[in-house]
């Protein structure tokens, strides 16, 4: 009995912290799962960013699913980082981006769990529908896709509509070149944007532009249809000076004159217009016609006249061309109907050594400057600062 009380005695002795109970481990709190998309939400971008924000705890667990419940294939990434307000922690982002863009006029779900210390599970859900357009539209854009241009060439984008977010549309067209430039983009009139320089390209580079236009919405009912990507490359350097007042055209490949032509360039009656000209399209053979730029043929000073080698500077019916008949005029006196006149020999090398986006300046023309009325590129003839207040990104 002794040793028996003693052990008991013994026991009741074991510690200070004997005879108390052990605190209770503190639950965590459950985390939080925030979805940047709002359950219910209709007219959404098919591009959204589908944004998962998670608080106390890890992301478990993200699904998408269509109308139909097939799940739709995608991938997790960090969210953009985001300056947090003051004082206030900003909770983890990732977003989610499928492997195909979702299509419009669609119901999506988004499902995402994440879990907290414990383990514990809180899931989030969203069921949205993307915007169904009235209208979705595909922009033409030149350069074509592979072509080789000269270093006047812009970048030239087409809208079959007027564009009334032009913000929007702008921020989603990316240009990149294996030189860097300066280059901007500047709306032309509602339905047209180019892109160049503040001097001419580079010669001899590559250029990207990555039109990044579906699911953007392009004001009033129309989207984008879906993205296009135009690569193409600057060639050489070719930029000559045809001067009104000297009857001479300097022709230079990149920095070297390689030929001095007399020419005629239009006559009083019908001067060319001063300033930078961007060849567009060379003819072999073409048929000068006055009624084009609206002097009908059966007027006093209308003509229809085949000539050769001839390379169109704008659409006001500026070329330069052969003109055997002038040949006598050529490099004393302008004589023409506003283009440059060489002889055949002289026109057709030229017509050789050129290619479309070479730059032709005409120069001391008793003829206005080269405005939007003289055609589709009159780019060069905006200074820098005209040029850049044409971006809607300003």
């Amino acid at each position: 009995m002794i040793a028996a009380g003693t052990l008991v005695l013994l026991a009741g002795c074991s510690g200070d912290d004997a005879g108390k109970s052990a605190e209770p481990t503190a639950e965590a709190a459950p985390a939080t799962v925030e979805l940047a998309v709002a359950d219910g939400s209709v007219d959404v971008s098919p591009v959204v960013p589908l944004e998962i924000s998670v608080d106390g705890g890890e992301l478990s667990e993200v699904t998408v699913t269509d109308g139909n419940g097939a799940p739709v294939p995608g991938a997790l990434a960090p969210a953009p980082e985001k300056e947090p307000a003051a004082d206030e922690e900003s909770p983890a982002g990732q977003v989610w981006t499928p492997e195909a863009p979702l299509a419009y006029g669609t119901s999506y779900t988004l499902t995402a769990s994440a879990t907290n210390d414990d383990d514990e599970a809180t899931t989030a859900t969203s069921t949205f529908t993307t915007v169904t357009p009235e209208t979705v539209t595909t922009p033409s854009i030149g350069p074509l896709d592979g072509q080789t241009v000269g270093v006047g060439m812009p970048i030239r984008v087409y809208f079959e509509e007027a564009v009334a977010d032009k913000a929007a549309v702008e921020s989603r067209l990316k240009v990149t070149s294996t030189t860097p430039t300066d280059g901007v983009w500047s709306w032309l009139n509602d339905s047209e944007v180019h892109f160049r320089p503040s001097q001419y390209w580079p010669e001899n580079i590559d250029v990207t532009l990555d039109a990044e236009l579906y699911g953007v919405n392009f004001g009033d009912g129309v989207w984008g249809e879906k993205n296009r990507s135009v690569s193409f490359s600057i060639g050489e350097r070719h930029v000559s000076i045809a001067d009104a007042g000297t009857h001479t055209m300097e022709v230079y490949d990149g920095d070297q004159l390689v030929q001095t032509f007399p020419m005629s360039a239009g006559g009083p009656d019908f001067p060319s217009r001063n300033g930078a000209h961007v060849v567009t399209e060379l003819n072999r053979d073409r048929i000068m016609d006055s009624s084009t730029y609206g002097t009908p043929v059966d007027s006093p000073d209308g003509y229809r006249t085949p000539v050769e080698y001839a390379v169109r500077l704008s659409n006001n019916g500026e070329f330069v061309h052969a003109a055997p008949w002038s040949v006598a005029q050529q490099g004393r006196e302008n004589v023409s109907h506003g283009c440059i006149n060489l002889s055949t020999d002289r026109a057709a090398w030229f017509f050789n050594f050129s290619q479309p986006g070479d730059v032709v300046e005409i120069r001391n023309s008793q003829g206005p400057d080269l405005s939007a009325a003289d055609g589709d590129i009159y780019d060069w003839a905006l200074s820098w600062e005209e040029w850049q207040a044409g971006s809607a990104l300003k």
